[in-house]
């Protein structure tokens, strides 16, 4: 086995999520040649990280032209021969492009669509398996597996030097201690009232008298400015003013995360800084921090089934059922 192909999820977190699965190909094989398939917006995730030898960059279009791309993508993954192809993702078009790359290996999950178009079919052991135990069981196929469950995000010296520049910016000095809230997600059911960020930013400066940061994309602007209105602390907005690299120094030296369902949430673990994880209608078990780090996670049963993806509720009760109080408890133990 010389040469590997992987194709990755769409989303951070999964990203994040198959970092242990190719570290477990780098160990089993060292002297391999590895490729991964990445999204354009993913691939701050994976840049750096010393078990790839090459990332492939698929940008983010969809429809017809996010097909041609990958279709483009052929002659080039015909002309470097793997021999095998992980497909992490479930994409019928990406096992499409594989058997026209001429991989002669390919292992992914069993779908109606594309079962025909694998070489290796795996079908789901154990429906509520987290989902680095998710991507683990693509590569156990082939018997390649770890007990290392810890997902890995590397980051160069020049962004650690960045970002204590934008630290420095922002009136926090080198050594200072400070805490993380990250309240974004990539819909509204995941996100913790704004309210109770607010409350939390307080009661977290009156307690430990220490600053809080508000982390987030630039589209998190308004809700970051929205929870300091409500402050009387005045956390500091960071939403917008880092890139993912950036990011991910600023989690890294915080006492504390407090983050929703999401992909800072992770990176956050992946640096092992202190986390409190806030779910509502996903599922810890699936999605929730993994591995070594030190992490709690809180979430209230409420009646509604989980894992629930309607987009479309307005309630939110699964969230609203998490109390400033519980946080406060949880950072206690951490803290400790």
């Amino acid at each position: 086995m010389k040469r590997i192909l992987i194709i990755e999820p769409n989303w951070l977190g999964d990203v994040l999520f198959t970092t242990p699965a190719i570290r477990a190909v780098r160990e089993k094989y060292k002297d391999i040649y590895i490729s991964v398939i990445v999204h354009a917006r993913c691939l701050p995730i994976l840049e750096d990280n010393p078990n790839i030898n090459e990332v492939i960059v698929l940008e983010n279009v969809r429809g017809l032209k996010g097909f041609f791309a990958k279709i483009r993508l052929i002659p080039r993954l015909k002309s470097k021969s793997f021999d095998i192809a992980f497909l992490f993702h479930r994409s019928m078009t990406h096992a499409i492009v594989c058997v026209l790359a001429g991989i002669p290996e390919r292992v992914g999950y069993h779908t109606q669509k594309r079962f025909f178009l694998l070489t290796r079919r795996i079908i789901p052991q154990w429906p509520e398996a987290h989902r680095v135990e998710y991507f683990l069981d693509v590569t156990r196929a082939s018997g390649i597996d770890t007990d290392n469950k810890n997902y890995e995000f590397f980051i160069k010296p020049g962004n650690e030097k960045q970002a204590i520049s934008i630290l420095n910016n922002n009136g926090i000095r080198s050594g200072e201690p400070y805490f993380v809230i990250n309240p974004g997600g990539n819909w509204p059911p995941k996100r913790w009232p704004k309210e109770n960020f607010a409350k939390l930013c307080d009661e977290i400066f009156n307690k430990y008298n220490i600053k809080v940061i508000i982390a987030g994309a630039e589209k998190d602007t308004p809700l970051g400015e929205g929870i300091i209105n409500l402050c009387a602390s005045k956390p500091i907005n960071f939403c917008g003013k880092t890139t993912l690299k950036q990011l991910a120094v600023i989690l890294k030296r915080a006492k504390v995360v407090i983050s929703n369902d999401t992909g800072p949430m992770h990176v956050a673990v992946s640096q092992k800084t202190p986390t409190v994880a806030l779910f509502g209608p996903t599922d810890p078990k699936i999605t929730g921090p993994y591995g070594s780090s030190k992490y709690i996670t809180i979430r209230k049963y409420v009646g509604c089934p989980v894992p629930c993806y309607d987009k479309t509720c307005n309630d939110y009760k699964c969230m609203k059922a998490i109390t400033v109080e519980d946080v406060m408890e949880a950072l206690k133990k951490l803290l400790q």
